[in-house]
């Protein structure tokens, strides 16, 4: 399509510069001759009353038929988005206003309009540009202020207003930057409607006026004779249509061009990484085993691995917490295991088991039922992961209905049933209501009971209590302890939350730099965390014996680049228990008590009890 389009635009920019330059002399001469001659081999598509050669003015008036289409339409795109980002900067009056006269405007149709305004502007080329451009302002008006309406009220652009910004500035750094793509590619989209619309004006006598000419104008004079002679109206109407569909395609072709980065790869997804020889099966008990997972998202000319060798297995009706700070891996480890991650992200492993099956043997449909079926998902953010255009009732029963063939009545009653069990008054109103009618504590209620439709083997509580308040908090907790106690449910919990992590959880994995570098059963996590960084997460967590005047402890340093290639240990730079071999070998989990794993060469010594010394330990 880009070489077709390519092609199409270059012989209309040969054909504008060089048609007055080479058929020029010949389109202005008049031959008396030979007045309104048919298609001959010295006049291929014949001559007009003038005798002037048809096919010579067909050509040199490529320049008179494009120039104008790009003008108008540069003109009125100027002008409407300028007034449809002004509608992003100025007050809620002004607001008003500049929509309802856009409102106005568009009421019309367009080409009414530009033929009153080139009846107004009078006949001509001039004339009828303006008139074009006036007309295709106000589409561009609203477009531009749907798009600016998604920028204003953003986080930048309320600081910028804070900071004092002037409303130029603000339309030209903070606006006009974030909507230019679209407006871009219709912009070039326009110019064809433009150039039929001027062709169509010319057509009606509102155009190119005599002794001046394009391609509208042509057309018209060729039409008192079309049932003699059609070549001479069908080849100007061929060569709108050309010039036309040549600006609709490389509206297409930018448009595919700007999103192929975002385009889903499913064609290109990569195969699952050979079975290794004598792997052992999964094991009965575990509702998801995965040995060495990693993730790879690729990063413009490099490539960032944010999860490098993840080994984790969940029982089933265990609850286990994921913890580590910001960046360590935790949501694209469960994005991984849910098959969730983004487009161009690559996920291997060396095992992965999920209810008895081997994920990497399944089709990508089967891979997908299952999943869907077997695994629920509780996001940090409910009012993004529901759709703010369904009620609540479609959201919950469309799991059911679409993978168990529900009926809607019974559907709908399960619902109810699940909303009962989250504790959320008036359940048949709320089932009518919309996501964004509800409170955040009610969204994420909601979210639980439609992860909880299917009786899932195991759920994904991606930091669900972090937004809200301790009264609610607990409430979460307590519907996820009730979920795992009545349905025998598996729970990954992420949380950056220790203290509720070793409060609710029966493990908790502690992630870093993309690794688990300990495992260790809840109750341990206090006093007998091995790993350094572990020590320190559990460091600063303040009670109420901390000193409100000191420092609180934090893990000083930046966490490790995630683009790095490094060979060493990744909590490296920040050790306080380094030495030179963590340097060139990353350590590898060690079995120090049952249950208890830590990826770590030298391994602290156990927290010992108040007024004891610490226990010594050999280096492992």
């Amino acid at each position: 399509m880009g070489v077709v389009v390519l092609a199409m635009l270059g012989s209309l920019a040969v054909l504008a510069v060089a048609g007055p330059l080479w058929w020029g002399h010949a389109a202005d001469r008049p031959d008396p001759s030979a007045v309104l001659q048919g298609p001959t081999g010295r006049h291929p598509l014949g001559t007009d009353h003038l005798g002037r050669d048809l096919l010579a003015r067909l050509l040199a008036s490529t320049w008179p038929s494009l120039l104008p289409a790009v003008a108008a339409t540069l003109l009125g795109a100027a002008a409407g988005i300028t007034l449809g980002a002004l509608t992003a900067v100025v007050g809620g009056r002004a607001r008003r206003l500049l929509g309802a006269f856009v409102n106005l405007l568009l009421a019309f149709p367009a080409l009414l309009i530009a033929m009153f305004f080139a009846a107004l502007f009078g006949a001509g080329a001039r004339g009828a540009v303006f008139a074009l451009a006036v007309a295709c302002a106000p589409g561009f008006a609203r477009l531009t202020q749907t798009l600016a309406a998604g920028v204003a009220g953003t986080d930048f652009m309320v600081a910028a207003r804070v900071l004092g910004l002037r409303r130029h500035r603000l339309l030209l750094r903070h606006v006009l930057p974030h909507v230019a793509e679209p407006l871009l590619l219709n912009v070039t989209v326009a110019v064809g409607s433009a150039l039929v619309v001027l062709s169509g004006l010319s057509f009606l006598g509102l155009g190119a006026q005599s002794p001046s000419y394009d391609w509208g104008l042509l057309l018209s004079q060729g039409l008192e004779r079309v049932y003699t002679e059609p070549l001479p109206a069908v080849a100007p109407g061929i060569a709108i249509v050309y010039a036309g569909v040549a600006f609709q395609l490389l509206g297409e072709v930018l448009a595919k061009t700007a999103t192929r980065h975002a385009a889903p790869r499913h064609a290109e997804e990569p195969a699952p990484p050979p079975a290794p020889a004598g792997r052992r099966p999964a094991s009965p008990d575990h509702v998801l085993e995965v040995e060495d997972l990693r993730v790879a998202l690729p990063a413009g000319d490099r490539t960032i691995r944010p999860v490098r060798g993840v080994s984790l297995a969940l029982r089933r009706g265990e609850m286990v917490g994921l913890v580590g700070e910001s960046g360590s891996g935790k949501s694209l480890t469960a994005l991984a295991l849910a098959d969730l991650l983004p487009d161009g992200a690559r996920a291997t492993w060396n095992a992965h088991w999920f209810l008895g099956a081997d994920v990497g043997s399944l089709t990508r449909g089967e891979r997908h039922r299952q999943l869907a079926t077997g695994m629920a998902m509780v996001f940090q953010n409910p009012a993004s992961a529901f759709n703010p255009a369904l009620r609540i009732e479609t959201q919950l029963t469309e799991a059911v209905r679409a993978h168990h063939g529900t009926p809607r009545d019974q559907a709908v009653e399960q619902a109810l049933v699940q909303l009962r069990r989250v504790a959320l008054p008036g359940e048949r109103r709320l089932l009518r209501s919309r996501p964004f009618q509800l409170s955040g504590g009610q969204r994420q209620r909601v979210a639980i009971a439609a992860a909880s439709m299917l009786r899932p083997d195991l759920v994904i509580a991606d930091e669900p209590t972090t937004a809200l308040d301790v009264t609610v908090q607990r409430q979460i907790m307590d519907l996820l302890r009730r979920l795992r106690r009545d349905d025998a449910t598996a729970i990954l919990f992420i949380s950056h939350d220790i203290a509720l992590v070793a409060d609710t959880c029966d493990r908790v994995l502690v992630m870093y730099g993309g690794t688990i570098v300990e495992s260790l059963p809840a109750r341990r996590l206090a006093d007998g965390a091995r790993h350094p960084y572990t020590r320190m997460l559990v460091a600063s967590v303040l009670d109420l014996t901390a000193d409100r005047d000191g420092t609180p402890p934090t893990v000083e340093g930046p966490p490790p680049d995630a683009a790095g290639t490094d060979p060493g240990c990744p909590f490296l730079d920040r050790c306080p228990q380094r030495m030179d071999r963590c340097a060139v070998e990353g350590p590898v989990p060690t079995l120090l008590a049952p249950g208890h794993e830590v990826a770590c060469w030298r391994p602290l010594p156990l927290a010992a009890p108040p007024g004891q010394p610490e226990t010594e330990e050999a280096e492992t």
